[in-house]
């Protein structure tokens, strides 16, 4: 069964939403070195229960929380939104040393991260 891994919350100044989520809930807050502006987020220790996920900077337009399952294939999950009912919202992508991400709509129009776990992905 796929499951929710991931969440991302967009925010008009991500540094100043990471300071309001370390100070309130204690979360470990780290700016990526990646290729885009994005804020890892650590909920808790790791083996508890719950998740871990990132801040973004908000685009206008886009949805302010997004949840990401895991799936084996990006490719095939991506075809079964699309059976569904669904759409592609972006394309398969890849997220260099992570994996693959695409992000879909489901039939009521929420956007959903759809990620296939590949630390070879380039």
């Amino acid at each position: 069964m796929d499951r929710v891994v991931h969440f991302e919350l967009a925010a008009e100044d991500p540094e100043r939403a990471a300071e309001f989520y370390r100070q309130a809930f204690g979360w470990v807050i780290k700016k990526w070195e990646g290729p885009t502006e994005y804020w890892l987020v650590t909920t808790g220790a790791e083996g508890e229960a719950g998740i871990n996920g990132g801040i973004l900077r908000q685009r206008e337009g886009a949805p302010q929380t997004i949840v990401t399952i895991a799936v084996e294939s990006v490719d095939i999950a991506v075809q079964q939104v699309l059976r569904c009912g669904g759409k592609v919202a972006l394309p398969k992508m890849a997220i260099p040393g992570v994996g693959y991400q695409a992000y879909c709509l489901d039939t009521e129009g929420t956007v959903i991260g759809i990620h296939q776990f590949d630390p070879s992905a380039k």
